[in-house]
């Protein structure tokens, strides 16, 4: 038994008050043993025990701290506290806590650091949609309402059938009303609703829906087929975009909008830095009326946007580089910037480089070194060729592969017999292999056509 408590203490001359607001246990029961949903490290931020205190009481003045206090936001979500208050507001059982926090992470509405839930885009966007045109339906007292209904209908005492029939009527109605809505409307609905957070005024730019790149249209939220994005109304005369929301410095960099760096002289198109979703990337020219993607590339994390010239931007947007091509297999070996990193690549070889600038510099022989030892540590790669396959022509190469080593043949893998050595292997062993294992995928291919046929007149009669 929790009893919420304010105290309010008072010098006995009367000029000094003092406050202090908290929950005071009265009894203790289960918590004596077990506190449920607390994070570890103590007590939830904004909960305050208090001793108990009797009305008139006097206490006893044992040490005065003077402490400046500022105000902040209160802290994020917990799962603990979340749940907390889920119970709060008498949504969900505890049956259903588990499924709830994991489908918020699970559909990117959230996400979890340091044990706190973080919004995301698509979190914010369908947040807004649903407050604005679904309002009934996601107030509190709705989902609690539904609970005791649910309740009833366990025990008998309401009629499934006629509480899913009140609730589907009028939500079918308003889904027709909201589906009769333009989408320029709904769009301009959610504009004003997560106005504070995607458009936000600063000194320098007091009207931040004014394009930065034209400095005519006007900013709005737009939905592609890669989700929400902000664009210009002047589209497609037009085409700056930038992400829906981002966190911090690079939401600052995002809403002044791409830096010009200068012009291609080969192409004549611009070349300018930009601040997406995952960070600064360079593009040359604009996306194209009919969908053709104008050339980009990701900053390395080793070159500096603030220093970045022309010179730099042109070598990044030539990459892949050809460094030549592979002495054995005549295919180019190249290398570029990824996802991960600066690489060299040999087919399906991929071997990292320790800076960008090496991307540029890397010679033959050092990519070959780097792609024979990655082929040899990696997982994958090619161990060496046996030769071309006497009936179709094709190579046939012993490979090394997650469980073990192989010889491969266009689509057929036939793996070494345990205690064969890789080194052993010659071409007509290989032939003999993949023989083996074509022939035992044709038995495989026929008993499945055979229970096809089985399954087909079975279903017929």
């Amino acid at each position: 038994e929790i009893e919420r408590t304010t105290v309010d203490l008072a010098s006995r001359s009367g000029d000094v008050g003092l406050r202090a607001t908290g929950s005071v246990i009265t009894f203790d029961g289960f918590l004596a043993l077990y506190q449920e949903g607390r994070d570890d490290g103590g007590e939830e931020e904004g909960e305050n025990r208090l001793p108990k205190f009797a009305e008139g009481e006097e206490v006893r003045l044992l040490e005065v701290t003077p402490a400046q206090h500022f105000t902040e936001p209160p802290p994020r979500y917990s799962e603990a506290s979340l749940v907390k208050k889920l119970e709060e507001l008498g949504i969900g059982r505890p049956s259903t806590y588990a499924s709830i926090l994991s489908v918020l992470v699970e559909r990117n509405y959230v996400r979890l650091e340091k044990k706190r839930f973080i919004p995301e885009d698509k979190g914010r966007l369908v947040t807004a949609f649903l407050e604005n045109f679904f309002s009934r339906y996601v107030e509190y007292d709705f989902t609690a309402k539904l609970e005791a209904q649910l309740d009833d209908i366990s025990a008998g005492k309401a009629d499934w059938k006629a509480v899913l029939r009140d609730f589907w009527q009028e939500f079918e109605k308003r889904t027709q009303e909201v589906l009769a809505i333009r989408n320029a409307d709904v769009l301009e609905t959610l504009n004003d609703f997560l106005g504070p957070a995607i458009f936000r005024p600063t000194p320098e730019n007091p009207d931040p829906r004014r394009c930065p790149s034209c400095g005519e249209g006007r900013l709005s939220l737009k939905t592609g087929r890669y989700g929400a994005f902000i664009g210009c109304s002047n589209y497609p005369e037009c085409r700056f975009t930038r992400p829906f929301t981002n966190n911090g410095e690079d939401a600052e960099k995002a809403a002044e909008g791409p830096r010009l760096l200068g012009t291609d002289p080969e192409s004549g198109e611009p070349v300018t830095l930009r601040h997406g979703k995952y960070g600064p990337y360079l593009q040359r020219g604009e996306n194209g009326e009919k969908g053709e993607k104008a050339a980009r590339v990701s900053l390395p994390r080793d070159v500096n946007p603030d220093t970045l010239d022309l010179d730099q931007a042109l070598r990044l947007l030539s990459l892949p580089r050809e460094i030549g091509t592979h002495p054995e297999t005549g295919k180019p070996v190249l290398a570029g910037i990824g996802r991960y990193g600066p690489y060299v690549q040999h087919e399906r070889i991929y071997a990292s480089l320790k800076s960008s600038e090496e991307v540029f510099s890397v010679g033959m022989n050092r990519a070959l070194a780097l792609i024979a030892d990655k082929a040899k540590k990696g997982s994958g790669g090619e161990i060496r060729a046996l030769g071309p396959h006497p009936e179709t022509g094709k190579p046939i190469q012993l490979m090394k592969g997650r469980y073990g080593p192989y010889v491969r043949h266009e689509r057929v893998n036939a793996t070494l017999p345990k205690g064969m050595e890789p080194d052993a292997v010659t071409l007509e062993t290989a032939l003999e292999l993949l023989a083996a294992k074509g022939a035992k995928k044709g038995r495989g291919k026929s008993t499945g056509k055979k229970k096809a046929a089985t399954k087909r007149k079975a279903a017929a009669k």
